[in-house]
């Protein structure tokens, strides 16, 4: 499930989201949290999940840069990486032995930051020039803030694509990239796993082409009509995970 409009809304639980994974964990079920936001380490998640009142552990936890780090482990192992990010991204390439350097790496990584330096970019910039390889964690434009919207992951990608002429490899959702590995770590079957999103360009697309049935919950930003936009849809929509509370083990029944 995907953590941001499913679980929580900005700082705030959403209702019934804590009596949902008590039924999880009463009927034994397994389930990964899901975010393409690459800023925070597992570690991180859970804390601000705890503050809401959502006990999840970290292992519980699966965000685009510990995907990001997964594909590149089996990619170019110990390879080196120049990271516009933060200690979500950073982290977990130390946990798999990459070297983060801005002389001659095998990769540019974009991720998500509270600030992008024009600095920092224009060194992204002219490594790619150089024969990088480009990478970005996921392919989201914009994000929110207390005071508007945020460039984001997406946003600062293109740029540099539009500099370059490089398209980047997004590894975050819809890649199903990001679904095959959370499902590895899950050590579940597409067949018996369904993904529960709050957006139809990622949540319910990445379910969709990994083989997993969807449900759209109307709690994040999507609305009722917002399915009717897509040229493809989800197996139901329902109006938050506390329409599920009494229906974990047959979802569908909700």
């Amino acid at each position: 499930m995907d953590m941001d409009g499913v679980l929580v809304h900005e700082e705030h639980l959403v209702p019934g989201a804590d009596r949902f994974l008590a039924k999880l964990r009463e009927h034994g079920a397994p389930f990964m949290v899901f975010t393409n936001n690459s800023i925070y380490t597992p570690r991180d998640l859970r804390a601000r999940l705890a503050r809401t009142g959502l006990e999840v552990e970290e292992e519980e936890i699966w965000t685009s840069a510990l995907a990001t780090a997964k594909f590149l482990e089996e990619q170019r192992p110990h390879g080196s990486a120049y990271v516009v990010g933060e200690s979500g991204l950073t982290t977990a390439l130390h946990g798999i032995g990459y070297v983060l350097t801005d002389r001659d790496p095998d990769y540019v990584i974009i991720g998500e930051t509270r600030t992008y330096s024009f600095e920092a970019i224009t060194k992204a910039i002219r490594l790619v020039e150089g024969g990088a390889r480009f990478i970005a964690t996921n392919p989201d434009e914009k994000g929110p803030s207390r005071e508007g919207t945020l460039p984001a992951t997406g946003a600062v990608a293109a740029l540099i694509e539009r500099v370059t002429g490089r398209k980047p490899y997004y590894v975050g959702k819809p890649n199903p990239l990001m679904m095959r590995s959370a499902l590895r770590a899950l050590r579940a079957h597409s067949e018996h796993t369904l993904m529960i999103g709050d957006r139809m360009d990622t949540d319910v697309r990445s379910g969709l082409e990994s083989g997993l049935q969807t449900i759209l919950v109307l709690s994040g930003i999507s609305s009722d009509n917002t399915a009717e936009l897509f040229p493809f849809r989800p197996t139901k929509v329902i109006s938050s995970v506390a329409d599920l509370v009494d229906h974990v083990l047959d979802p569908f029944s909700a």
